[in-house]
């Protein structure tokens, strides 16, 4: 009875052993590491995006500290924060190409 008893454990951990080196061999195959790559840079590019929104809503919400400090200590408005840097700076004209 011991016997039987340590062969099934002996089969199961075979199988066990043997689906994971072959778990593991098949991604060690170029198309296993390309599907490593591809989820690592996928996720790099979500916490990259992320990043940028944080930083983008941090600046939005210092930029409205600075004008309610600016507007609070001069008593003139500086506008809505929602105008954006640029709304205020015209353009200046683009220079024509010489046809020629």
């Amino acid at each position: 009875m011991k016997r039987l008893f340590w062969l099934g454990v002996g089969v199961a951990a075979g199988v066990v052993l043997s689906r994971k080196a072959t778990r593991t061999a098949r991604q060690a195959t170029p198309a296993g590491l390309a599907s490593n790559l591809g989820e690592a840079v996928g996720e790099l590019a979500g916490a990259i995006g992320s990043f940028g929104a944080d930083v983008r809503a941090g600046m939005s919400e210092r930029e409205q500290e600075l004008r309610d400090m600016v507007e609070k200590r001069s008593g003139v408005a500086t506008g809505r924060a929602d105008e954006g840097r640029h709304a205020a700076r015209p353009r200046p004209p683009r220079a024509r190409r010489a046809e020629g």
